[in-house]
């Protein structure tokens, strides 16, 4: 009997415990990102606590099985994420994972979620790579991507009469691709690009970056990254006093990267969000949970509101479906109904998974005109869903060329 106890333990040390996890009747929903980087404050716990709020809000279960949400840090290493998805899908009985901040994290989780006919959400990914040549019939991409950020951008910074740009760019997927949607439309406009300098995600010196850009003579700078590096680096190019010469254009800017500069720095920027929490009475009622859960009692932004609605909008369709099992006759029964949410209301997911939704021109808001610590945005604008976003015909998504 001893022998047979003892057998068993070094079993289970060998299989792990995670195998134990699919006998116990639960669906899970892994949220990866990076916990404790540069995107930590727009991702990170925040973006667990919205899956968590998603799950309880639907009433925790979803084709007659209870839901759970797990997570896990990618350290923005894509071998790490690559690693983390592919346990979850074959050892942990996770059937959908959701967020994805890196898009070369994202691309790579795609693939393997293709691979293994579960889902993925992207929330947190940034590159439109994800509804255009890249597309699959397993992934859906939610609250923004480059291209809605770049090509928006752009027309805003030519209206404001800019004729020339030099680029500061994170130096992966994310940033090589809001370059090029930016360059794309900014050129289409009649101006001119001058060059760009490239940086690892968590730089901490941009000296010699914004000395380049300073020694260019473009009219603008644009930041082509985002999170801390956006900060850091607009954080010193104030220190440079470069806004007294040369505009400063933030291509992803959101209420973490104004909190950390601060008003007086961040007065008077344009910036494009999908979602802001203080847009209306259910925002704001699900502001102040969030808040209440969040570790840093942070307000939510944008990509942790995106994973709640994109949650609540899985579980609809896994309910829908029957089951969890199939991921692509999930996706494309999420595809078929109409998404509708406190957060961004209604709005349709397209046959090359892009979630459609208005984006919002806002302007950020002055010390004097500011009520509370979070009062951060003024609405300039709203783009409608069908402009927001990349026409449909111009993505170069092999699904759509296989329907036609």
């Amino acid at each position: 009997m001893l022998r047979i106890v003892g057998l068993t333990t070094i079993l289970l040390a060998l299989i792990g415990v995670p195998a134990l996890a699919q006998t116990d009747g639960a669906m899970r929903i892994g949220v990866l990102n990076d916990m404790g980087g540069v995107y930590a404050d727009d991702q990170g716990p925040g973006s667990v606590v919205g899956a968590q709020m998603a799950v309880e809000d639907y009433g925790g279960k979803a084709a007659g099985r209870k839901v759970e949400v797990v997570s896990a840090d990618h350290q923005n290493k894509t071998d790490l994420g690559a690693s983390i998805a592919r346990r979850w899908l074959e050892n942990e009985g996770v059937s959908m994972i959701a967020d994805l901040p890196n898009s070369a994290i994202a691309l790579a989780v795609s693939e393997i979620v293709r691979d293994h006919n579960k889902v993925m959400i992207g929330s947190g990914a940034g590159t439109a790579l994800l509804t255009g040549a890249k597309c699959s019939p397993n992934t859906v991409h939610w609250t923004y991507d480059t291209w809605a950020y770049g090509h928006g951008s752009a027309r805003s910074v030519a209206q404001q009469g800019v004729k020339s740009v030099y680029f500061i760019t994170a130096d992966y997927a994310f940033g090589h691709d809001l370059e090029k949607q930016f360059a794309e439309e900014f050129t289409k406009q009649g101006g001119k690009v001058i060059g760009s300098a490239r940086h690892p995600i968590g730089t901490s010196d941009f000296s010699s970056l914004l000395l380049q850009a300073q020694s260019s003579g473009a009219e603008a700078i644009a930041f082509a990254n985002a999170g801390g590096d956006t900060s850091n680096s607009l954080k010193q190019a104030a220190e440079f006093r470069l806004a007294q010469r040369q505009k400063l254009v933030a291509l992803i800017m959101g209420q973490n990267n104004v909190r950390a500069l601060g008003l007086e720095a961040s007065q008077g920027i344009l910036l494009l969000v999908p979602f802001y929490w203080d847009m209306s009475e259910s925002s704001r009622a699900f502001a102040r949970r969030f808040q209440e859960r969040h570790p840093k009692h942070i307000m939510p932004n944008d990509m942790q509101a995106g994973v709640y609605s994109a949650v609540l909008h899985y579980l609809k369709a896994v309910d829908k479906v029957g089951a969890a099992a199939d991921g692509k006759a999930v996706v494309a029964a999420m595809k078929a109904m109409p998404t509708d949410d406190p957060l961004f209301g209604k709005g349709s997911v397209r046959e090359d998974g892009r979630k459609l939704h208005p984006m919002y021109l806002n302007q950020v808001k002055s010390p004097a005109e500011s009520k509370d610590a979070w009062d951060f945005y003024k609405l300039v604008s709203t783009i409608p869903a069908d402009q927001a976003f990349r026409p449909l015909s111009e993505g170069g998504c092999p699904l759509i060329a296989k329907q036609n």
